[in-house]
């Protein structure tokens, strides 16, 4: 006599929910700035993200582009601000339409 033993069907509202977790920030002591321009390095432990001004954003710049904002992050956190980058610009376009990352196509040639 064989029992066939199955598990129980288990729907998606049946399924553990990850619960969100409420962090406290304190960033009364931030250093807010603007950055139009970023380079990102790293090594295979580390990402490291450059932010800076570029005066001069269409074309190739003539001066050096001066970095601001240093961020050194693992990749474990790396990945996790993708995922949010992600959301937000998600986000941001169902409201306001997607945005052109090349600068070219948003030019208009005036006539």
């Amino acid at each position: 006599m064989s029992t066939n033993l199955q598990e129980p069907e288990v729907t998606e509202a049946q399924r553990p929910q990850p619960q969100q977790v409420q962090v406290q920030v304190r960033d009364e002591d931030a250093i807010a700035c603007y950055a139009n321009f970023c380079r990102v390095t790293g090594s295979p432990e580390e990402l490291i993200v450059d932010f800076g001004l570029n005066p001069q954003p269409v074309g190739i710049p003539k001066d050096p582009i001066h970095v601001k904002q240093r961020i050194i992050m693992n990749f474990f956190t790396a990945k996790r601000l993708l995922g949010a980058l992600q959301m937000s610009i998600q986000r941001h376009e169902a409201v306001f339409g997607v945005l052109e990352t090349d600068i070219q196509k948003r030019l208009r040639i005036q006539q």
